[in-house]
């Protein structure tokens, strides 16, 4: 046995112990358990695992504490439970990580998914820990190339860097995260599926992610049956992994699906535990929860590496101001937008770049380069502003001069939002300088509205059918 394979076996076996302290059922009401006889030794977040006479184990966790005893808010339905039980003290041994876990496919307890065996690490981690100093962390690094124009040009992801994905259901936003989860520059992918439901898992895993995207990453998910204790806890777990392999000094991409499920997980769990709910149903801790997991990600100290973090955000009717997108804005370095609309219409991924915003600019990019975004901005910006009158045919081609520019090269810039790159940013970059210096030297010659406009049109579905094609080739919708 090599030597890795037998430190991680020692602490496997470290953790098998023959006596566990024992407290007795006392209450079961509203889902709830009460258990005497632990009051003295549990403390919040600890397992517990219940006997019940009529066969079987149901694990739960400690969300009170009394003078008479302890809560536990159980794993699963509390149905065979009855007086007397006896429930015992499991240590809250957190994680522990180790090489071996890349490639593999766990649940928020370490345990395998995959059904292969899966040796936990030498060393155990907690599953909440601190992030490294404020005064001590590096500023954000350089850009990192994604495999995808637009973020390789207007929307610049940098080492370090934590960004929201803000969408809703159905319109491309995990197939995105699984694009930039291959092809995104760094040498770990920790990905952490909260709430995922079942029958997607192994298709995200197999023909989203692929073996490409799988062979360097780590998948912990938890399905949307479970209990909230557990899909809480599987945030919590994937980034315990992603500090464990930042601090061997690699670069880390951490991906969430969803933190809005983290966030509804956490309501449930501290209902529960007595909390009243305040923000639109949501308890008050829940900022603190959310802003907490996301400093834990971004750039290291130190000798450290970094953690680039990726978090995707359910919007339900692209409500950009419910609670949890508007704790998340505030505390990311960056919110990328998907449009329902620019979905229907054919466009993969369907980023609203004008509502979209990359604060690691203008550091990210030479003064040249944000110039190119600047004015690539100004064009679509003056384009959406007027897109009802030209569609219309009430705008008279010749009395902005700026419009018309707009209305020359909006095809190739909507195109170019949906293509995909094989080079480098650099490559990006000559691309949206060739549409640039089209729209420069357009003039008028048409009238929007007419046939000629109609005509510009049926090119732009072309252009844009064309690049969609070529991005849903590696973006397969879901």
């Amino acid at each position: 046995m090599y030597q890795p394979d037998m430190i991680c076996l020692q602490a496997e076996i470290s953790t098998l112990k023959a006596v566990h302290r024992l407290g007795r059922v006392s209450e079961v009401q509203a889902g709830l358990v009460y258990v005497r006889g632990l009051q003295d030794d549990a403390r919040m977040g600890d397992q517990l695992r219940l006997s019940r006479k009529t066969g079987g184990d149901l694990s739960g966790e400690v969300v009170r504490l009394l003078e008479t005893g302890v809560v536990m808010l159980p794993n699963a339905a509390c149905e065979g439970v009855s007086l007397n039980d006896p429930v015992a003290l499991c240590d809250n041994i957190g994680i522990a990580p180790s090489p071996g876990w890349i490639g593999r496919v766990i649940d928020p307890y370490g345990k395998p998914l995959d059904g292969r065996p899966l040796l936990r690490g030498p060393m155990s981690r907690p599953l909440q820990s601190d992030p490294p100093p404020a005064a001590e962390r590096r500023a954000m690094g350089g850009r990192l190339e994604t495999g995808m124009a637009v973020f390789n040009t207007m929307l610049p992801i940098v080492r370090g860097q934590r960004i929201g994905l803000f969408a809703g259901s159905g319109v491309g936003k995990s197939s995105l995260l699984a694009h930039l989860a291959r092809h995104l520059q760094a040498d770990v992918v920790v990905i952490a599926l909260v709430g995922e439901r079942g029958r997607e898992l192994r298709d995200f895993i197999e023909n989203v992610l692929g073996p490409e995207g799988m062979a360097r990453a780590v998948v912990v998910a938890a399905t949307s049956d479970q209990s909230p204790l557990v899909r809480r806890r599987c945030a919590w777990t994937a980034m315990a992994v992603a500090e464990y392999f930042r601090e061997q000094g690699r670069h880390v991409l951490f991906l969430a699906d969803s933190i809005t499920r983290f966030a509804e997980a956490h309501r449930e769990v501290a209902v529960a535990a007595g909390e009243a709910p305040a923000l639109r149903g949501y308890p008050p801790s829940t900022a603190h929860m959310i802003m907490s997991l996301c400093e834990r990600a971004g750039p290291g100290a130190g000798q450290s590496g970094d953690i680039t973090a990726v978090l995707s955000v359910l919007v339900a009717g692209s409500d950009m101001d419910e609670p949890i997108a508007d704790i998340l804005r505030g505390v990311l370095d960056g919110h990328v937008i998907l449009d329902r609309q620019i979905a229907e219409r054919g466009r993969y991924p369907a980023i609203d770049l004008l509502r979209s915003v990359s604060r690691s600019l203008p550091a990210a990019a030479s003064d040249a380069e944000n110039g190119q975004i600047s004015e690539a901005r100004r064009l679509l910006g003056a384009y959406d502003q007027s897109e009802m009158m030209i569609r219309a045919g009430l705008y008279s081609e010749g009395s902005d001069a700026l419009l018309d520019r707009a209305v020359s090269v909006w095809p190739d810039l909507d195109a170019f939002l949906a293509q995909s790159e094989t080079e480098t940013s650099a490559s990006s970059f000559s691309r949206l300088e060739l549409i640039l210096r089209r729209a420069r030297a357009a003039r008028p010659s048409t009238i929007p509205g007419g046939d000629a406009h109609a005509a510009k049109i049926g090119t732009a579905q072309r252009n844009q059918a064309h690049g969609a094609a070529v991005t849903r080739s590696s973006l397969p919708r879901r």
